[in-house]
C-alpha cells in the first residue's frame, strides 16, 4: 500500500450491496458507492457495463434490498430518514424519475411484485405489530390482509398472483413459526404444518412455468409437471435440528385450471390431503434454499466450518452438488420473481473471502465454470496486505477460567465452538475479542471492513461464534434461549483465553473487547462480567437496560427477539434485570468508549445515555482521560455502510485504542 492514510483507503472502498436480477434476467441492480455515496447501479449481465441510475436519491446507508418492477423499467428502494430504518418506499426508472410509492407511518418493506406489477406485497408495522398488506398501485389501495399477534415475514405471490404464502407462529412456543398459504386477499389462510411445533418453517419461492424462474412463469407449466397440474412453493424447515430444503406440492383438483383460489377453475391447494413434501439433503450440513431453477433444479446455500457453498439440487432424483467456487463465502443477493437464473444456464452469485472483497460472478452450471461480471476494487491495497481468518475451535461448557464479578453461573453442557483468528503480523500483538451481533447471526469467512481496520492498525482479532450463533442447527440456536448474558457469554471468554494461552505471540495485557448491536451487548457484558481478562471495551450500538429496550424498540423486535429470548419483564423480572449489563455497571474496570447513532430504532439511543448516566452516578468520569467516552454519531441509526460515516467510526475506534492499549500503527 501507498502512503494514503489506511483508515480513509478502507473507508473509501468501493462495496456491491443486493445485487437484484430484473425480471428477463438480462440486468442486475445493486448499490454501489464508486463515487464515494451510496447509489444505484445496473449491470448488463451480457456485456459486464454498468450505469448509475440514482443522483443522491437513495438512501446514505445500503441497508435494504431491492425489487424490481414486473417491466424491467424500474426498480423499487427503501428510504428512511438518517438511518432510523422507518423505510418509506420509492421507485427509480431508468430515465432517473423518482416517485413515491408508499409512505407509512412506520417500517415498511417491499417483499413481493404481482407479476402484472399493479400490486405489491409490504411488511410493515404501522398499525403495531410487523403483518402483510396489500398495496393496489392503480386504485392507490392498501389493504391489510394478516393481523397476527406475532410478526408475520415474507409474504410470496403465488405464479398466477392469487394466493400468498408468509410465515409467523400461532402456537403457544414462541420458537415456533409456520409457512401459510392464503388467498391474496387475506382470507382463508391455512398452516401447511410443515415441521413439528417448536421448529421453524419458511417460504421461500413459489415455482414458475417450465423456466424455472422464480414466482412467474411463461408457459403455464411447471417443473417435472408438462402438463401444469401443480404448483411448487420451495420452504426451509429446521424440524431435524440442522436446517434443511424442501418442495411443497399442491396438486390441481380441476383438469386444464391455471394456479389460484378465488378464480371460477383453479387449482385447489387445501392442504387436507393436495398438499405433498419432499425434503432434500443428507443432514450433514445446514443448508437453505434460495430459489428454483431451470430444468427441475433448485439452488441452496451450505454452511461449514465458517464458509458457503452453493448447492444444486435435482428436484426428481434429490442428488445434490456443490459448484465449484473459491474458498469463502459464496452467496446471492435478495432474490425477486426472477430467483437467480441468468438464463437458462447461468446463475448470478457474490463471492467474499477474508482477503477478497465482493464481486459478482456468472457460474455456467453446463461447464462448472464462472466468469466475474463485476470486479472488486481494492484501492491502493493489494489482497495479500489483507489479513486472512484461521478458523479454530474449543471447548466451552460456558464457565472461563476468568473468575465472574456479575452473575455465577454453574457449568452447561460442553460444546465445540468456532471462532476466526486473524493475526495482524504485530509481535508481540494486541488482541480484539469481537463478538458478532445479532445475536441470531454467525462470523464467516468474508471480507469485513472492520476487521481489517482493526488488523491495519496493529490489533489481531479474535471472531467467537457462540452457543446461539447460526450455521450449526436449531439445538444449537436454542441454547440461547432465556440465557443471554450466560453461557454464551462464558464462550466468548473462553475463546479468549485460549488463544491467549495457545498463541505466545498474543499480548495478555492489551486485549479489548469490540462488538456492535448484541456484540455491543457482550462488549457491556464482557467487561462488567469478566473486567479481569480485559483492558478496554468498546461498546457499539449496544444493549444496556433490558427492560427499557423491551420498552422502547420496534414491536417485531419486541416479540421476535426479547420475547423469543427472554419472556417479558412482566414474567421474568428478575432475568431482565439479573443480565443487564447497566444493573453491574460498578464492575467497569477498564477504560470504555461508548458509541451510538442518535437515530436507531432497534436499539434505541437511549441504551447508551443510560448506561452513561448510571456511571457517572457511580463516580466514574466521562472524557478522553476519564474511565469513559462517549460519542453519539448525528444522521446515523443502528450502523451505516456510508463511507464519510464509516470512516468517522473508524477513526473513533483507532484514536481510543491507540491511546488507550498503544502501539497502534
Amino acid at each position: 500500500m501507498d502512503e494514503t492514510d489506511p483508515l480513509e483507503a478502507l473507508a473509501s472502498l468501493p462495496t456491491i450491496a443486493h445485487p437484484t436480477l430484473s425480471p428477463d434476467g438480462r440486468d442486475v441492480a445493486f448499490y454501489y458507492d464508486t463515487t464515494g455515496c451510496n447509489e444505484l447501479h445496473v449491470l448488463d449481465t451480457e456485456t459486464g457495463e454498468y450505469e448509475r441510475w440514482s443522483d443522491g436519491d437513495v438512501p446514505r446507508n445500503a441497508r435494504w434490498f431491492l425489487r424490481w418492477d414486473a417491466d424491467g423499467d424500474r426498480v423499487f428502494f427503501h428510504r428512511d430518514d438518517g438511518g432510523d430504518e422507518q423505510n418509506d418506499i420509492y421507485a427509480l426508472s431508468r430515465d432517473g424519475t423518482v416517485e413515491s410509492v408508499v409512505e407509512l407511518d412506520g417500517q415498511a418493506t417491499l417483499q413481493d411484485v404481482s407479476a402484472d406489477g399493479e400490486t405489491l406485497l409490504v411488511n410493515t408495522n404501522k398499525d403495531g405489530q410487523m403483518n402483510v398488506y396489500r398495496y393496489d398501485r392503480p386504485a392507490d389501495e392498501f389493504s391489510k390482509l394478516t393481523d397476527y399477534e406475532r410478526a408475520a415475514r415474507n409474504p410470496l405471490f403465488s405464479p398466477s398472483d392469487d394466493r400468498i404464502a408468509y410465515a409467523t407462529n400461532e402456537t403457544d412456543d414462541f420458537d415456533n413459526l409456520d409457512v401459510y398459504v392464503a388467498n391474496a386477499d387475506g382470507s382463508e389462510p391455512r398452516n401447511l404444518d410443515l415441521g413439528e411445533v417448536g421448529a421453524e418453517s419458511f417460504p421461500v419461492a413459489w415455482s414458475s412455468g417450465g423456466d424455472g424462474h422464480g414466482n412467474g412463469g411463461e408457459d403455464g407449466t411447471e417443473r417435472g409437471d408438462p402438463d401444469g397440474n401443480s404448483t411448487h412453493l420451495l420452504v426451509i424447515d429446521n424440524t431435524p435440528d440442522l436446517g434443511r430444503a424442501g418442495i411443497v406440492t399442491f396438486e390441481d383438483t380441476s383438469a386444464g385450471a391455471g394456479v389460484g383460489v378465488g378464480a371460477d377453475a383453479g387449482t385447489d391447494i387445501d392442504t387436507d390431503g393436495d398438499a405433498t413434501v419432499t425434503w432434500y439433503g443428507d443432514g450433514e450440513f445446514e443448508e437453505s434454499a434460495v430459489a428454483f431453477l431451470p430444468d427441475d433444479r433448485f439452488l441452496a446455500l451450505r454452511t461449514r466450518d465458517a464458509q458457503t457453498v452453493p448447492v444444486v439440487y435435482d428436484v426428481a432424483s434429490g442428488d445434490g452438488r456443490e459448484l465449484d467456487v473459491p474458498a469463502g463465502v459464496t452467496t446471492v443477493g435478495h432474490p425477486g420473481r426472477r430467483g437467480v437464473s441468468i438464463d437458462e444456464n447461468r446463475l448470478l452469485l457474490q463471492h467474499t473471502s477474508p482477503t477478497s472483497r465482493p464481486e459478482l460472478l456468472a457460474y455456467d452450471l453446463e461447464t462448472d465454470m464462472f466468469e466475474t461480471l463485476l470486479e472488486a476494487e481494492y484501492g491502493p491495497f493489494a489482497p495479500d496486505e489483507f489479513a486472512d481468518a484461521e478458523y479454530i475451535t474449543v471447548r466451552s461448557d460456558g464457565v472461563p477460567e476468568t473468575p465472574a464479578a456479575a452473575v455465577d453461573h454453574e457449568p452447561t453442557t460442553e460444546l465445540e465452538i468456532g471462532a476466526l483468528l486473524y493475526d495482524s503480523g504485530e509481535r508481540p500483538s494486541p488482541l480484539v475479542v469481537n463478538p458478532h451481533g445479532g445475536p441470531r447471526a454467525r462470523d464467516e469467512k468474508s471480507f469485513n471492513l472492520y476487521t481489517q481496520v482493526l488488523v491495519q492498525q496493529g490489533f489481531s482479532v479474535l471472531q467467537v461464534n457462540y452457543r446461539g450463533s447460526t450455521g450449526r442447527g436449531r439445538e444449537f440456536v436454542e441454547h440461547l434461549l432465556d440465557d443471554w448474558g450466560g453461557a454464551e457469554q462464558g464462550d466468548v471468554a473462553t475463546a479468549a483465553e485460549h488463544v491467549l494461552e495457545t498463541r505466545e505471540w498474543l499480548d495478555p495485557d492489551r486485549v479489548v473487547v469490540f462488538g456492535g448491536s448484541y456484540g455491543g451487548y457482550s462488549a457491556y457484558w464482557q467487561a462488567v462480567q469478566y473486567p479481569d481478562l480485559y483492558d478496554a471495551a468498546i461498546a457499539w450500538i449496544g444493549l444496556t437496560d433490558l427492560e427499557e429496550q423491551y420498552e422502547t424498540t420496534m414491536p417485531h423486535y419486541r416479540t421476535e427477539l426479547m420475547e423469543k429470548y427472554l419472556g417479558t419483564p412482566a414474567e421474568n423480572p428478575d432475568l431482565y434485570e439479573e443480565r443487564s449489563p447497566i444493573t453491574h455497571a460498578d464492575n467497569l474496570a477498564a477504560p470504555l468508549l461508548m458509541v451510538h447513532g442518535v437515530n436507531d430504532s432497534r436499539v434505541p439511543v437511549s441504551q447508551a445515555r443510560l448506561f452513561r448516566d448510571e456511571l457517572e452516578s457511580l463516580g466514574y468520569e466521562t472524557s478522553p482521560a476519564g474511565s469513559i467516552e462517549y460519542r453519539e454519531l448525528g444522521e446515523e441509526g443502528h450502523a451505516s455502510t456510508d463511507q464519510r460515516q464509516q470512516l468517522r467510526t473508524f477513526e473513533l475506534l483507532a484514536d481510543f485504542l491507540e491511546r488507550r492499549v498503544g502501539e497502534a500503527r
